[in-house]
């Protein structure tokens, strides 16, 4: 009887009307505290990312020089970018050739240098910060010394050839045949490092235990790569398959220092095309609508790959 009345005077507290308990009080300060940690990365977020966003949905409405007010053409700016541009659609074609010669192949180069680097070799260390160098060696720079190496005359590449008995070796980023395959040679180049080493990641993940077994079953190299390795790292190869398609669709810098978007249009693409119209031209409205017409596309593929991925990536 004594233990029952002593409970009952213990709930009754939080039983009256009215009255909020201690914990309670203590977890709404606590969420409050961890509200004001993260205010000011959600106020940059608003400000910096939201708030441009939303401005440039508004600005592809408007036809404004910077210099004069804007002036609102309604939808005029995406039926001129979508039915009265040629150039447009040479510009996507070149971003989208970019896309469809760089992410597969340096996905599976990625994929194959991860499985070889995740041996147990002398001087392994090494090689992995070796093949990961380009990816934090500044854009620029890297820019500049693939502009070095595709100079036609005196450039590394054309010098390798006329050494081993090229007479007229391309020339390069001069050529409106080659300068895109040299774009996308730079770009798997810059991005390979970066994918190696999330797929050493999923790698490293895989039991042991279960090459071991399969090993001990006759089971050949090939055969433990496609019924192991493969579905296994397929969540990896299907984030890195999403973030490279959304990169690729988003180079600037090296045709912007490579290439200015030439020879002609050759390797302009839809960034460096957004650039032209925004800071060259100063059509700032036609820019966001071009910007906008980009957003959709990467939207789109990326909901394409996230629905087809049911099809493919194994995460049990």
């Amino acid at each position: 009887m004594r233990s029952e009345a002593l409970t009952r005077r213990a709930e009754a507290p939080h039983s009256q009307p009215g009255s909020v308990p201690m914990l309670t009080r203590w977890r709404r300060r606590y969420d409050l505290d961890g509200y004001l940690f993260l205010a000011p990365d959600l106020l940059g977020t608003l400000v910096f990312a939201v708030g441009p966003v939303v401005a440039a949905l508004g600005l592809g409405l408007f036809a404004w020089d910077v210099l004069t007010p804007p002036r609102f053409v309604g939808l005029a700016n995406y039926r001129q970018l979508l039915f009265d541009d040629p150039v447009f659609r040479q510009v996507l074609l070149n971003t989208t050739a970019y896309v469809l010669g760089t992410v597969p192949l340096r996905t599976l180069l990625a994929l194959l240098l991860a499985i070889a680097l995740n041996q147990q070799i002398r001087g392994l260390s090494w090689f992995r910060a070796a093949f990961f160098l380009p990816t934090i060696t500044s854009a620029v720079a890297a820019a500049v010394v693939w502009r070095w190496i595709y100079e036609p005359n005196f450039g590394l590449l054309n010098s390798v050839l006329y050494a081993i008995g090229v007479d007229h070796p391309p020339t390069w980023i001069s050529s409106a045949t080659w300068a895109m395959p040299s774009l996308i040679l730079l770009g798997i180049w810059q991005g390979l490092g970066f994918q190696m080493v999330i797929f050493l990641a999923g790698l490293q993940a895989i039991p042991s235990h279960l090459y071991e077994a399969a090993a001990i079953d006759g089971a050949t190299w090939w055969a433990r790569f496609r019924y192991i390795t493969v579905p296994l790292i397929s969540p990896t190869t299907f984030f890195v398959l999403v973030i490279s398609v959304i990169g690729s669709y988003q180079v600037f810098d090296q045709a912007f220092i490579l290439t200015e978007g030439g020879p002609g249009y050759a390797t302009t693409t839809l960034v460096y095309y957004i650039y032209n119209f925004a800071f060259q031209f100063f059509k700032m409205g036609y820019a966001a609508a071009i910007a906008w017409v980009l957003f959709a596309i990467i939207f789109v593929l990326t909901v394409l790959q996230f629905r087809l991925q049911a099809r493919w990536v194994h995460y049990d």
